[in-house]
């Protein structure tokens, strides 16, 4: 099977695409999942740039990636 993620960064705005994984120091995935930001899920794109705010079915979660949290996603080839 082919890795299709590349990092959040790369979303345009209202792009949708699925949560591969999130890499970083353990304390700070764990903060993201709190917000519902975790493998798995479907988030679109809501505002790109740094920090960024992504929509959620629990809403909106604005994040800022640094070298040490990163966030990977497969794009929806559809939506973007």
């Amino acid at each position: 099977m082919i890795d299709k993620s590349v990092s959040l960064a790369n979303l345009h705005a209202g792009q949708w695409a699925l949560v591969r994984r999130i890499a970083g120091q353990p304390d700070r995935v764990h903060r993201l999942e709190e917000f519902g930001l975790r493998g798995g899920i479907r988030i679109q794109m809501f505002r790109p740039g740094n920090p960024c705010i992504l929509r959620m079915a629990a809403g909106k979660v604005c994040f800022r990636s640094d070298d040490l949290l990163r966030v990977f996603v497969e794009p929806d080839p559809v939506s973007g």
